[in-house]
């Protein structure tokens, strides 16, 4: 007997001018992950549904979640089911993963991690958060 491969899950974390996306697979391990601008997304999604073949997408379930919803259920080229997922204090987790995820060097080190300002968007590992939080209510 061959074992299931698990199945990818994109996790979409949405912005007006840049989103966050990620594919993560059913065990928790990251395929990748990127900030987008806002305008390519669809183009971005397609070409990532080509290669990853995600099989869910998880939305956050903040102020514009359910127009990104319907825009993306419209637009795409493939059809998935959305799941909405809550968001709340994903920002400053995600902040802090991102230390974990690339630690600071240097004098970057000294400063408190409370205080430290990650050098770009985030946008992305708030994506990852996403389908994390999601497989863990999926669990229960």
């Amino acid at each position: 007997m061959t074992k299931k491969e698990p199945l990818p899950i994109l996790g979409f974390d949405p912005g007006r001018d840049k989103c966050g996306v990620a594919i993560v697979n059913e065990d928790g391990e990251l395929y990748y992950h990127a900030v987008i601008k806002s305008y390519d997304v669809i183009q971005q999604l397609n070409f990532l549904q080509k290669k990853f073949f995600f099989r869910l997408l998880v939305i956050g379930d903040q102020t514009t979640s359910e127009d990104w919803k319907n825009y993306l259920e419209k637009e795409l080229l493939f059809s998935v089911p959305i799941v909405k997922i809550d968001e709340r204090n994903s920002t400053l987790e995600a902040r802090n993963r991102y230390w974990k995820m690339y630690p600071p060097n240097f004098i970057r080190r000294l400063i408190p991690e409370s205080l430290r300002i990650p050098n770009r968007s985030i946008d992305d590992i708030v994506a990852i958060l996403l389908v994390e939080r999601f497989l863990q209510t999926s669990k229960k």
